[in-house]
């Protein structure tokens, strides 16, 4: 993949929750960092380092403390459309049919009827759920519940997308087909990618680059290419290697997080 463009430009970033109170808490300290154009960029460390909150700045919504976040060059200053959002679960509305559900912001932008129910049933098809379109959530599988929120944060296209370890609640094979999934429709989709896990395994399956968070205050430790073939295949050597390295280097982090975690209670 040719990368020319930063997307994303975050220097200095620095986050505190509830400043000036007795419980200010630093979630981001001092990070620099670039997302390019088409790049799928995995934040990988313990519990509680700021991947989400960093999520939520470069969505538009929380303002960072501290430092600069630019989208293109501008700085974010709010949610817009050229950056989607999708959490852990998929907030679908529960009365809104599959359809309804991934051309809600497309209706909310005046899209007419037909071109909006047209782009909704083009991107469930690329989901793999083109049959689901009359149905509710309820209905549905987490995993295919997941495919929906998927649809629904690209039928506004972006040019980045945040997902919050979205595949977390899934079982193993599940997870799996999901992140088949994924890869498949960011190659087509050009988008960034910012993903959020804990899992190193997910990581090395899906990114570029991982960046290793420290224990809180998160900064960021390494940076680490991945530069293997998709899909990746488990028992190649480099990928042996490149587990073993990331493991080396989350282990005094998730130490240090639990201690920091034990101490508060």
């Amino acid at each position: 993949m040719t990368k020319t463009t930063s997307m994303i430009s975050m220097r200095r970033l620095g986050k505190v929750w509830n400043p000036g109170t007795p419980k200010a808490l630093t979630a981001i300290e001092d990070l620099d960092l670039e997302v390019e154009a088409g790049e799928f960029v995995v934040l990988l460390g313990p519990s509680g380092c700021g991947k989400s909150s960093l999520l939520y700045m470069v969505a538009g919504l929380e303002p960072p403390s501290s430092g600069e976040l630019l989208c293109e060059g501008l700085p974010v200053t709010g949610p817009a459309p050229d950056r989607g959002m999708i959490f852990q679960e998929a907030s679908l509305y529960p009365w809104l049919t599959i359809a309804d559900n991934v051309a809600f912001g497309l209706k909310l932008a005046g899209m007419p009827a037909p071109q909006r129910e047209a782009r909704a049933l083009e991107l469930l098809r690329k989901v793999g759920l083109g049959d689901a379109a009359s149905k509710r959530p309820e209905e549905l599988s987490g995993g295919m519940r997941q495919r929906v929120a998927l649809a629904r944060a690209l039928s506004m296209q972006p040019k980045v997308l945040m997902m919050d370890e979205p595949f977390a609640a899934l079982d193993v094979q599940t997870r799996a087909k999901m992140q088949g999934h994924l890869l498949e429709i960011w190659r087509t989709s050009q988008a960034s990618v910012l993903l959020v896990t804990h899992s190193i395994e997910e990581a090395l399956a899906l990114a570029d680059r991982i960046v290793v968070f420290t224990a809180r205050p998160g900064r960021i430790k390494e940076i680490v290419p991945v530069d293997l073939p998709r899909p990746r295949a488990s028992r190649d050597a480099r990928y042996i290697a490149l587990q073993q390295h990331l493991a080396d280097l989350l282990a005094d982090e998730v130490d240090r997080a639990f201690l920091e975690q034990e101490a508060a209670l």
